[in-house]
Parts: structure tokens; C-alpha cells; sequence
């Protein structure tokens, strides 16, 4: 089976996840931020990965910390289970309609980092509530930086665009949709490679 555990703790947050390349699309995922869970979720669901864990951090500071070091700590997930990426599709791309929006992923296992991320956001932050009306906010600055955190420690990279739209929320969402389905792509076994690494250099670098 293709899964991983890691464990981030660190003096700001303490991260526990656990994922199964291969799975039915569940989070189950203990998060104090309300639209961040909503995030996740749909990333699981759409690239059929399952994903869970506990997510704790300072948010007595704000929630860059918590949402960054997500991010770094599930692209560590997926560079452990994918090992030398041997079998793989490598690379996938999607582009995801979303009512007024439409959102663009394309991605890249090839072991070298980089992001480019034109979300067009409006750097305003989106408030929830909890059904224990607990109240949470996501500063949508902090997109960018869970991307960043991901392809440094995933090794890939990853292009994410809005091409059109209005709603932060919506823009977001479809830009978790779309990478997931990109990335589902991408990991997924080909079975014509016979179990070779998907690179002319031979290895993953």
C-alpha cells in the first residue's frame, strides 16, 4: 500500500497525518480552522486520497504557522509514499468549473520545487463558525504559502491560475479540486511503465 505517517512538531505547531495514496477520498481530520477543513476535505474527495490526522498550532498568533506547516507536513506525506515515484504517470493537469470560476492545476513529480500561484484572491479573510459556534477565519494570504509549504517538501511543481471568477471561496475550492485531480493523475499508476521511474535520468532527482 502506498501510505504514509509524519509527524511535525516544532515550538509552533504540532502536526499529525496520515495517507493513503490509494483510497475512497476520506478526511478525517481533527481542524480548528473551519473553511481550511472545508479545503482539505474537498482535496480528499476529489483525488481520492485518504487523509487523517490532527492539526494544532498558535492560533493565538494568526493561522500562517498552522496552515504553512500543513501544507510542508502533507507534501511529506506524498514524498514518502510515493518513494522513487517508479510506476507513476508523474505529471497531471486538470482545469475545474466552479459556477462563476474556472481554476486551472497542473503538477509535476520530477523532484524539483517550484510554485507558480495566480489565484487572484482578494486578501480578504473568510469567517466560519463550528456547530459548537466556535468562530474561525482563513486568511486567504495564507493560499499561496500551504502551496509553497506542499511542493517544497512533495518536490514537485505545481502551476495553479485562476482563469476566471468572483468568489475568494469559490477560487479557492476549485483550485484544491483542480490540484487534487491533477495530482491524482500524476500518481496514479501507469500500467504500461511496467514499474520503471518515469524519467530518462533514471531516477527521480
Amino acid at each position: 500500500m502506498r501510505t504514509a505517517e509524519i509527524i511535525r512538531n516544532t515550538s509552533e505547531t504540532q502536526i499529525k497525518l496520515t495517507l493513503n495514496l490509494d483510497g475512497t477520498g476520506r478526511c478525517d481530520v481533527k481542524n480548528p480552522l473551519g473553511f481550511f477543513d472545508h479545503l482539505l476535505r474537498s482535496f480528499c474527495k476529489h483525488g481520492m486520497f485518504d487523509l487523517t490526522g490532527e492539526l494544532k498550532g498558535d492560533l493565538h498568533v494568526d493561522e500562517h504557522h498552522l496552515i504553512e506547516d500543513t501544507g510542508i507536513t502533507l507534501g511529506m506525506c506524498f514524498a514518502k509514499a510515493l518513494g522513487d515515484c517508479a510506476g507513476i504517470f508523474r505529471s497531471g493537469f486538470f482545469i475545474y468549473p466552479m459556477d462563476e470560476s474556472l481554476l486551472s492545476a497542473s503538477v509535476d513529480f520530477g523532484g524539483r520545487p517550484y510554485l507558480f500561484c495566480d489565484a487572484s484572491l482578494s486578501n480578504i479573510p473568510l469567517v466560519s463558525m463550528s456547530p459548537e459556534g466556535v468562530q474561525s477565519s482563513f486568511q486567504t494570504d495564507c493560499f499561496e504559502d500551504f502551496w509553497q509549504g506542499f511542493v517544497s517538501s512533495a518536490r514537485c511543481n505545481l502551476h495553479l491560475e485562476t482563469l476566471r471568477g468572483r468568489s475568494d471561496h469559490h477560487k479557492m475550492e476549485g483550485l484544491f479540486k483542480a490540484t487534487a485531480r491533477a495530482i491524482r493523475s500524476a500518481v496514479e499508476i501507469d500500467p504500461r511503465r511496467n514499474g520503471e521511474i518515469p524519467s530518462t535520468k533514471g531516477l527521480i532527482v
